[in-house]
């Protein structure tokens, strides 16, 4: 699954990150609230851990705005604040999980396959365009039923271009989306894997348009 990290702890995001990685799952991590508070408004990930001391802004009002705009994800709080009034707060604030610093990466990692098994939202795992149905839980592309052979980076795009829903995907957050953010990739392989994605794509009635300036922008050809 993919999984939005945001925590101001460099030495311990990594650990967290290695760990999760270790275990299968694509992490983006963060370190500022203030980057986090636009980065989480598009980043498509199944789960948001959230670091409740941050610069910028801090990672309660990151999580009261995720709720006021309908964004029910689930989200582990991390925090140094154990007394129970703490733990209340964020829980109201909508916290599906509340894990206090120092914490054993092991009992991290099963907070998280706890909460990934309790989201199974089926509706919400395949998703359609055109004559394409894609399942992002096994992260598979289909046409009538039958597998697209497609490179992982190449439907990372379709992945990031799909979530957006017809609006235009700038190429650096197509790049976060295919590496995880701060990753040492330049935004031209993303050229290289749209210009690819377009021509396996093509043959479905489907396009991408590149929007100068601006990024991608993937659309049912009949409806372009």
């Amino acid at each position: 699954m993919r999984i939005t990290l945001v925590e101001d702890n460099i030495s311990l995001a990594k650990g967290i990150s290695y760990r999760l990685e270790d275990a299968g799952h694509a992490v983006n991590t963060l370190h500022d609230g203030s980057a986090a508070q636009s980065y989480l408004k598009d980043d498509g990930a199944d789960l948001v851990i959230l670091d409740i001391n941050l610069p910028g802004t801090d990672g309660l009002t990151l999580l009261s705005d995720m709720r006021k705009r309908g964004d029910a994800r689930p989200v582990i709080l991390l925090t140094a604040r154990a007394n129970t009034d703490d733990r209340v707060r964020g829980l109201d604030a909508g916290a599906d999980d509340y894990l206090i610093k120092p914490f054993e990466m092991a009992e991290l990692e099963a907070r998280v396959r706890a909460l990934l098994r309790r989201r199974a939202v089926p509706q919400q795992q395949m998703r359609s365009i055109g004559a394409l149905d894609y399942d992002a839980s096994a992260r598979q592309l289909f046409s009538d039923g039958v597998e697209l052979d497609i490179p992982r980076r190449e439907l990372s795009v379709f992945e990031c271009l799909l979530l957006a829903e017809g609006r235009t995907v700038s190429k650096s957050l197509v790049l976060d989306h295919v590496y995880g953010v701060g990753a040492d990739a330049e935004e031209t392989v993303v050229e290289v894997y749209a210009s690819r994605l377009r021509g396996r794509l093509k043959p479905y009635g489907i396009i991408i348009r590149t929007r100068r300036g601006l990024g991608y922008q993937m659309l049912v050809e009949n409806e372009a």
